[in-house]
């Protein structure tokens, strides 16, 4: 089966959510493309978006429609030409909307799993549920006779078990896209030992048409990205209390002030309270427990989850994009807040932010923010001399900030040593291309 041939009919499962959406929105521009090509006019695409939320789909097509405006007003040079036999279609505008429609016509929303019954390659972008996945797909797989691929979009479920439990005998593999899918030019790559190499070369060719850069990982549970972003913020929340209980005073204090070092002083896009808000406190305390049981030297477990989850504070973002409050509470993308676990009320960051930026003491004159840093050809050198200056440095948050940077190191280091990674140029890669961070963990900054 060709390349255009296994994108005749496809299926996104989970098609209304945060990730199917961007999955179905770059599945659908590329099989629309494939279907404007002269050799490929007579072939029909179908790509069934399957839901079980009839208000999602309806609210998915009208952000398909705004998205794929976009997409079509940044190559109209490539659509004149696609659709260069059309004597009707003369401006520009008339040319993006009939792309929009040629787009959407692909798209068929759909409650019934039935609909991926005659799919030959079926995205699954469900939550993190292995029972769910195995059920979904292995109900599938019984009632297609087509023999479909599945990309699973999990980032911490083996594929091996959902493989052997939905019983694909090679036909799957995990094709992890990063959020959001649209945006993200990540995708972690996992196969296990019976994974189809047609299959593979077929990922390798979609992520490439997608402009998305591959990093393989090993089949281990969370795999690089949730290896990595997991054990730090086990490492931050396991901070924030010894912070809290070494200088007496309160957690909420503590977590502003292990947010703000991680941010500012590890030079990241957010702190590492923030980035849990962002992923979901429900998110990361659930993915933490389906990665457990397969890592027995060691607890990947904290209570301060639990007891977020206790007092219903989950973070998470609203179908907008917008941050919902988690354990910061934010206004027009600031942070303006931090809960207060005890007495389960947030506290406004202005009655106790001088006090912990006076505990924090001031950063080096080296200091360099992340946003300055992304296009800067002189990045490690500023790097290099600001890490070297905190290490120097007897102030609280640049102690603090060597600490983590050595942890996050460390973790980087063990995944490799334990397989997740066949080498620390794929962690850097994953850190820096999927977290955006300014540079990998597994450097010489903090040796």
């Amino acid at each position: 089966m060709t390349y255009e041939e296994r994108l005749q009919n496809v299926s996104v499962l989970g098609a209304a959510g945060k990730m199917g959406s961007g999955i179905l929105l770059l599945t659908a521009v590329e099989m629309a493309d494939l279907s404007l090509k002269p050799e490929n006019k007579d072939k029909s695409f179908v790509l069934n978006a399957i839901d079980i939320d009839p208000a999602g789909l309806s609210g998915l097509m009208k952000y398909m429609r705004e998205q794929v405006r976009k997409v079509a007003e940044k190559k109209t040079v490539w659509l004149r030409k696609a659709y260069a036999d059309r004597d009707d279609l003369v401006e520009n505008y008339d040319i993006i909307d009939e792309y929009i429609f040629d787009v959407l016509n692909i798209v068929r929303p759909v409650t019934s799993m039935e609909a991926a019954h005659k799919s030959t390659l079926i995205f699954e972008a469900v939550s993190e549920n292995r029972a769910l996945k195995v059920k979904l797909l292995s109900g599938i797989d019984q009632n297609n006779s087509n023999k479909p691929w599945y990309f699973t979009n999990t980032s911490s479920v083996p594929i091996n078990l959902i493989e052997s439990e939905a019983g694909l005998d090679g036909r799957i593999l995990g094709f992890n896209f990063y959020n959001p899918p649209a945006v993200q030019r990540l995708v972690e790559l996992i196969t296990t030992e019976k994974t189809s190499e047609e299959a593979i070369e077929f990922a390798h060719e979609y992520a490439g048409k997608l402009k998305k850069i591959i990093v393989p990982s090993n089949d281990h549970a969370g795999f690089i990205g949730n290896g990595h972003f997991m054990r730090d913020a086990l490492h931050g929340m396991k901070e924030a209390e010894a912070l809290a209980a070494n200088k007496n005073i309160p957690l909420y204090k503590a977590i502003y002030i292990i947010n703000k070092v991680t941010q500012d002083y590890l030079v990241r896009p957010m702190g590492i309270f923030q980035l849990i808000d962002y992923v979901g406190i429900d998110v990361v305390q659930f993915i933490l427990n389906v990665m457990n049981p397969f890592n027995a030297d060691e607890d990947l477990h904290h209570e301060l989850l639990d007891k977020m989850m206790e007092q219903g504070v989950k973070g998470g973002q609203y179908s907008s994009g917008a941050q919902k409050d988690g354990f910061l509470k934010y206004k027009g993308g600031k942070i303006v807040a931090v809960w207060d676990v005890h007495k389960q009320h947030y506290v406004e960051v202005e009655t106790f932010q001088s006090e912990c930026e006076e505990m924090m003491g001031s950063m080096p004159t080296s200091k360099v923010a992340w946003k300055d840093l992304l296009r800067n050809k002189q990045k490690d050198d500023l790097l290099l001399q600001f890490f070297n200056d905190l290490k120097a440095s007897d102030e609280l948050g640049a102690i603090l900030a060597v600490k983590y940077g050595k942890r996050s190191k460390e973790i980087g280091e063990k995944l490799v040593k334990d397989l997740v990674a066949e080498k620390i140029d794929h962690v850097n890669t994953v850190m820096l291309t999927g977290f955006y961070h300014a540079y990998g963990p597994v450097n010489n900054f903090f040796d």
